[in-house]
């Protein structure tokens, strides 16, 4: 399973969800979609412009846990 991280980058650089909408270009819906782990995909353009704004990488965004661990 994929489990997304954006809110522990977004609290890390103290941003609030409407900044990281503004400097992203995304929609705050599209935006809170993917922050709670409803998305069922990604853009790559979306992504490298997430990391750009919170200056992380993809891995500390996206997580893989094995569905099997406890």
């Amino acid at each position: 399973m994929i489990v997304v991280n954006l809110d522990v980058m977004m609290a890390k650089r103290k941003m609030s969800l409407n900044e990281l909408s503004e400097k992203v270009g995304i929609t705050l819906a599209n935006l809170s979609i993917l922050k709670n782990g409803k998305a069922k995909a990604v853009r790559l353009s979306t992504l490298d412009a997430i990391c750009r704004a919170l200056d992380c990488t993809p891995g500390d965004i996206l997580e893989y846990r094995d569905d099997n661990e406890q």
